[in-house]
């Protein structure tokens, strides 16, 4: 048991919240159009975890030696020696297998872009090395849950999921960028690039409340687009009420509340979910 929380607590097992919900959601989408099952459902849900969990750890692996460095997150488990690298590197490699086998049992096309979609969620931890873009690469990394999910369940076209995508994107590199804050001084002590090294910590936080009243705006469009009831902007609503809030927790003269402000996000994604799928029971 005590192996089994470590390797749980290794790739943030309870931050699957943020990502899975937005790829439930891609695939209620199609399923208006296409047969739906349980099978289905329950094999989104495994590429979503071992999709996420192969990232985590390829992003513990890459950033071992800094993370040993930063104050801030010393205490992860390579770092603290709880868990090998050898360990690590099988635990990427088998969730990496897990998820293909899983894209394998939804669709062809599902198991065709597995490796397109292994790659994206891996370069976001070594974006850092080369670009101050890479809050957005997380963004497009998380992007591809609701595209995804739509694909899985049997959808083809239409604009439904990119538009989602859109805004799952918006919102993830948002919340991102005030978490890479924290960093700013360690990054630029050691060369590591990021939104707030490149632009600071005041324009970095402008850009990410941009960036999530955009997310908000994708989400309404969507509204329009998918022709849902009026029901699923409530929980549109309540997504802005939610972003607003974690975005009064920061501000360029206090950092401390970050923590509390990304751990809000998991409530996003929930109340996006339920109010998607009412509407489109209700529907």
């Amino acid at each position: 048991m005590g192996k089994l929380t470590t390797y749980l607590s290794f790739v943030r097992f309870s931050h699957s919240v943020f990502a899975l919900p937005f790829a439930l959601t891609g695939a209620l989408l199609a399923w208006r159009d296409h047969p739906f099952s349980w099978s289905q459902v329950a094999w989104i849900i495994v590429c979503m975890v071992s999709a996420r969990s192969a990232a985590m750890g390829f992003n513990r692996l890459a950033d071992v030696d800094h993370d040993a460095l930063n104050p801030r997150t010393k205490m992860r488990e390579l770092p603290r020696g709880v868990m090998s690298r050898a360990e690590a590197i099988v635990f990427v490699l088998a969730s990496s297998i897990v998820f293909i086998y899983g894209a394998y049992r939804l669709n062809p096309i599902c198991l065709m872009l597995s490796p397109v979609a292994l790659a994206i969620v891996f370069w976001y931890s070594l974006a850092k090395r080369y670009t101050a873009y890479t809050q957005l690469f997380l963004g497009l990394a998380m992007a591809v849950a609701p595209v995804g999910g739509w694909i899985a369940a049997g959808g083809r076209g239409g604009a439904d999921p990119w538009l989602l995508g859109l805004a799952i994107g918006l919102w993830v590199g948002g919340f991102d960028i005030l978490y890479a804050c924290q960093d700013l001084d360690f990054d630029r002590g050691y060369g590591l690039l990021s939104i707030p090294t490149r632009f600071g910590v005041t324009r970095s936080i402008q850009l990410s409340r941009l960036m999530h009243v955009a997310a908000v705006i994708a989400m309404a469009a969507l509204w329009r687009v998918a022709h849902l009831p009026a029901l699923y902007l409530v929980g549109v609503g309540i997504v802005a009420v939610l972003l607003t809030y974690e975005q009064s927790l920061v501000s360029d003269d206090d950092l401390s509340q970050v923590k509390k402000a990304f751990d809000l996000n998991g409530y996003v994604g929930i109340v996006y979910f339920v109010a998607t799928a009412l509407s489109l029971y209700l529907r």
